[in-house]
């Protein structure tokens, strides 16, 4: 019989937050694989923890899943953490879950608190359909890709960021996206909890007065139903109308499918399309 992998969440700042499940998940364990053993030394004594640990970071996930694997293999149980929150989010701990579930390997998830989920309940923005980003790439071309396809996101849109690079990203966003609302949230369950609701562009004025500290987490409102359709109006409209019809007709639709395409395109009924081309 193997192992089952446990995969444990953690507090995202206030210890309070630690289940009673993850607690006991973590001593009865063979071994905890952490991503920085030096910061989740520290849960673990506060804790009363005394599992053997071992690191499992982006840097050596290839080596060490195959280790981890081992012990599953062995009848040993691990559990995977990271530093704060549900490892697999933003961390390679989606790898070593695959690995396992490719071998038929039990996965059991320990629920724990997430930042994005922690984030979007307290923004102020829609929650019913989000996005979920994580950092931007650091690869020029790579963000401005993203960025791009964020432009027409109508989702809630939650991206992490370092305090070092919170003004300039909502600058970088608010010239890709146009000035939306956004809820910036830092330091989440701390000491220095905070939420702001502004626009990009104020966001940003605010935190080059004062200065960013923490960790931060920004939700940003998707484009609303209007304002896309009003563009892509917008972007028929320098068309006209034979020209638009053309565009239907050449990719095999009928006259009158056609002239009902055309008026949804341009947000008017079919008989106006029908007078206005006779």
């Amino acid at each position: 019989m193997s192992g089952t992998l446990y995969i444990v969440g953690t507090p995202i700042g206030n210890l309070e937050d630690m289940t009673f499940r993850a607690v006991r998940i973590l001593k009865e364990a063979d071994l905890i694989a952490a991503e920085d053993t030096r910061n989740s030394i520290k849960l673990l004594n506060h804790f009363d923890i005394h599992t053997k640990m071992t690191s499992y970071h982006d840097h050596n996930k290839e080596d060490k899943g195959l280790t981890l694997l081992d012990h599953l293999k062995n009848g040993e149980n691990v559990a995977l953490i990271t530093d704060a929150g549900m490892p697999c989010i933003s961390d390679p701990g989606e790898e070593i879950v695959r690995l396992c579930l490719t071998e038929g390997i039990p996965v059991v998830p320990v629920p724990g608190p997430t930042a994005f989920a922690t984030a979007i309940a307290v923004s102020g923005q829609s929650t019913r359909r989000v996005s979920f980003e994580s950092f931007l790439p650091k690869d020029k071309k790579e963000r401005a890709r993203v960025l791009s396809e964020l432009k027409a996101e109508t989702r809630s849109i939650i991206i992490y960021e370092a305090p070092h690079h919170l003004v300039s990203t909502l600058k970088e966003l608010s010239e890709a996206l146009g000035d939306r609302p956004v809820s910036v949230i830092r330091e989440l369950t701390k000491k220095h909890e905070e939420i702001l609701l502004s626009t990009l562009s104020d966001a940003a004025a605010h935190f080059e007065m004062n200065e960013p500290r923490g960790e931060f987490v920004l939700v940003i409102a998707g484009k609303s139903r209007e304002e896309s359709e009003a563009e892509a109006r917008a972007k028929w409209e320098d068309l006209s109308l034979e020209d638009h019809m053309k565009i239907y007709l050449n990719d095999g639709m009928s006259e009158k499918d056609a002239m009902k395409a055309v008026a949804k395109d341009r947000g008017v009924s079919k008989r106006d399309i029908y007078n206005a081309l006779l």
